[in-house]
């Protein structure tokens, strides 16, 4: 079973439990919600509602619970933008990469990545054939 969606800032404060290698959420009051002035309470129930819905995971260390997530940093990215795709876009990349084309500022960096990706995908087809 796939973990339930989340939304912007839950997603923030996954990334920052996931790159700190697990929180408390005392830490992750101090280090990830009082630069954006949330409540320790409200770090807190978001951290519970990450738990709930499976994106987090918590066991009690010398009294204190301490919450970590159960994927890697870089899953975690990978399963909303697989949920974005699937829920939003219908499955298909296509609006996004016109969103790309018409709209968007891709860096020469970002470029090079892209075209390494396509690169990528056109070995994996040719694989798979």
């Amino acid at each position: 079973m796939r973990p339930k969606s989340i939304g912007d800032q839950e997603l923030a404060l996954l990334q920052y439990v996931a790159e700190q290698g697990g929180a408390t959420v005392g830490q992750a009051a101090e280090g990830f919600g009082a630069p954006r002035g949330l409540a320790r309470s409200t770090v807190l129930t978001m951290m519970e509602r990450l738990r709930q819905k499976g994106h987090l995971e918590r066991r009690q260390v010398d009294g204190v619970y301490r919450y970590s997530s159960p994927a890697a940093p870089g899953q975690v990215m990978r399963d909303v933008v697989r949920s974005f795709v699937e829920k939003t876009l219908g499955g298909s990349v296509s609006p996004f990469v016109t969103y790309l084309t018409e709209e968007a500022e891709v860096s020469d960096g970002e470029l090079a990545e892209l075209e390494e990706l396509v690169a990528k995908l056109h070995s994996k087809r040719k694989e798979d054939a």
